[in-house]
């Protein structure tokens, strides 16, 4: 397991790498709010996990209002994850998102049920979720597909795929050969985040 110091290091070179608007290092530590509320979410998720529950949500509840992002202190979030502008995003309970994964604002995984079951999306590694995008259910979106903006997911995406619209479909030939991890509009693959 890495050091607490290996993961900041890993979410601020994330946040470089990710996002052509990051300066430095500092400013990142100082005024990135995805990145503020990834590090208060492990902090909650690591009181949920020692059964400490209440303590877990009031701290997600802090984070929430400190950064605009609700990440539910159950869920489960990997590594060099990149929440960019962070406002308006929502990680259900029983949401998984896996290593390299890069969320735009507004971005909402959800669930569809009442009962305690999986019911929120799992997110594999290296995908990118666009601004404002919509993921409902225990769906899987694969490694490295690409969920365009605006887009509302109800059924499973599957590896290197990039899908959009409402319900999202998959965009025809020719539309994964571009590897940039750009920003974007529904119609736009290499323009995911709608900015």
């Amino acid at each position: 397991m890495p050091s607490p110091w290996t993961r900041l290091r890993e979410d601020l070179r994330a946040a470089l790498e990710n996002d052509p608007a990051a300066l430095s290092r500092t400013e990142v530590l100082l005024t990135y709010s995805g990145v503020h509320a990834l590090w208060m979410h492990r902090l909650a998720h690591a009181l949920w996990n020692a059964h400490l529950h209440l303590p877990a949500r009031l701290l997600s509840h802090l984070s929430r209002f400190l950064t605009g992002v609700e990440l539910h202190p159950a869920a489960t979030i990997g590594r060099r994850v990149f929440i960019d502008h962070g406002m308006g995003v929502v990680v259900g309970e029983t949401a998984e998102i896996g290593d390299d994964v890069v969320l735009y604002h507004g971005v909402t995984l959800g669930g569809n049920s009442m009962r305690r079951t999986k019911r929120h999306p799992t997110v594999e590694d290296g995908a990118v979720l666009g601004a404002n995008a919509t993921l409902i259910g225990p769906l899987t979106v694969g490694e490295n597909a690409r969920v365009g903006a605006g887009s509302v997911v109800v059924d499973d995406v599957p590896p290197e795929t990039s899908v959009a619209g409402n319900p999202a479909r998959a965009l025809g030939d020719g539309a994964d050969t571009d590897d940039s991890r750009g920003s974007g509009t529904a119609t736009d693959v290499d323009d995911v985040d709608g900015r």
